[in-house]
């Protein structure tokens, strides 16, 4: 008898201050790693404006340096005339304009390999100059590209612009909101439908409705 009771002394459950401390350790963690997950995306965001700004300068820097658009810089006589650096260099046609089609934005075609070629040889992004057709491309803070274009898109946005693919919705939602007027079918920034895990090249189609975060997105911010 006396051992029937002893083992039902071992048997005890937690108490309810164990449980409560438990419940209290469970919250602390999921917090935790929510906010870690906050965190790295504002840190994407923070990034991807970054690059966006930062390109937008290098192609100023560019064209005060040399007179000529990156991308569009040549002939080749002329690109190799000023240093080792630029001997694996692509030239552009030097017709005074950068010529990259929506369809070529994120596969390296038209001037677009010419472009990133030229920015990283003469210093004003990192990278190897001698990187051609996809790996010319950087890449962005979700793992897609970055590109450029000078075709109208998003509902006839001209000029110079630079893209990129693969955004999450809450992230375009951020990049618009810093860079622009918080929607994706007006302003200097526009989104495009994408697809999860694909580099979905920029259309001329006006968004249709506003940003949602069960969305991908290709955005262009007009340099």
């Amino acid at each position: 008898m006396r051992s029937s009771i002893k083992n039902m002394e071992k048997q005890k459950g937690f108490t309810l201050i164990e449980i409560a401390i438990v419940l209290v350790i469970i919250g602390l963690l999921v917090g935790g790693v929510l906010q870690g997950q906050e965190l790295i995306e504002n840190s994407r965001v923070k990034q991807a404006v970054k690059d966006m700004n930062g390109t937008a300068a290098a192609i100023f820097a560019y064209q005060d340096r040399y007179g000529r658009m990156p991308g569009d810089d040549g002939p080749s006589a002329t690109l190799t005339a000023r240093g080792s650096g630029w001997a694996a260099v692509d030239a552009g046609d030097a017709d005074g304009v950068l010529e990259v089609a929506t369809n070529e934005v994120f596969t390296g075609a038209g001037e677009a390999q010419e472009f990133w070629q030229h920015l990283r040889a003469a210093g004003f992004i990192a990278g190897n100059p001698a990187d051609a057709g996809l790996l010319s491309l950087p890449t962005n803070a979700w793992g897609g590209f970055m590109g450029v274009t000078t075709a109208v898109m998003g509902g006839n946005l001209t000029g110079s612009k630079v893209c990129l693919s693969q955004v999450p919705g809450s992230a375009a939602i951020s990049i618009d909101n810093e860079l622009d007027d918080g929607l994706g079918a007006t302003g200097r920034l526009r989104a495009t439908l994408g697809s999860s895990g694909t580099n979905e090249d920029p259309s001329n189609t006006v968004l249709a409705a506003l940003y949602s975060e069960d969305n991908e997105y290709t955005i262009c911010y007009r340099i």
